[in-house]
């Protein structure tokens, strides 16, 4: 399992964007992106550092993996 590097809410959503994810909207500190195929939808927040348990979960429901992942930052 690759260890995940301490990164913004901000450097994720960049991230998630080169995968073909799009900003829907933002309610507060979350932003809600999109991909239309496969179909995944996620909320990502808006802080200056992610937990790793959280940025797991959201590289999970992109349906990536965590190299993919550390590829596109």
């Amino acid at each position: 399992m690759s260890k995940l590097p301490r990164i913004s809410g901000r450097q994720a959503i960049t991230a998630l964007q080169k995968a073909g994810f799009t900003v829907i909207r933002q309610t507060g500190s979350h932003i809600v992106l999109k991909r239309s195929d496969p179909f995944a939808q996620l909320v990502v927040p808006d802080h200056k550092e992610l937990d790793t348990g959280t940025l797991r979960a959201i590289i999970r429901q992109a349906n990536i993996s965590v190299n993919e992942f550390l590829n596109l930052l």
